[in-house]
């Protein structure tokens, strides 16, 4: 199952929950402006990155200045808890796949990777049939 982590006036967003409708693939979303985000959820989401916070934490998030805090010199506890009380540091959209694929933000060559394999091939083939013609 896809879980897709939004927020209201995000568009990116609102571009990745209008692709996996037209791809008519399932999710759940986790609109943060109202639903806020656990300690779990944010250990895991850190845990599936490569880069840890710089890959989900926002450069553009004026949190951090207005807090006067240097995001790389907190503790563990106190980035899950500046991240609980301000989640909209966080990039978005946040796609996570079964806990194994996790995209942040809106990349259409790289939300493909959400298609299932068998309709990916699929999909594939009819592009190629079709470019035949």
């Amino acid at each position: 199952m896809i879980h897709l982590y939004t927020t209201t006036s995000c568009i990116s967003c609102r571009k990745a929950k209008a692709w996996l409708e037209k791809h008519q693939i399932d999710y759940i979303e986790r609109n943060l402006s109202y639903e806020p985000i656990t300690e779990d959820e944010i250990k895991t989401n850190l845990s599936m990155t490569e880069k840890g916070t710089d890959e989900i934490i926002s450069t553009r998030s004026k949190i951090p200045q207005k807090l006067n805090i240097e995001i790389d010199a907190l503790s563990l506890q106190s980035l899950y808890d500046l991240i609980k009380s301000h989640p909209f540091i966080l990039k978005r959209p946040i796609i996570i796949q079964d806990h194994k694929i996790m995209q942040i933000g809106y990349k259409e060559e790289e939300i493909r990777a959400f298609i299932p394999r068998k309709l990916r091939s699929l999909t594939m083939t009819e592009q190629a049939v079709i470019g035949d013609y």
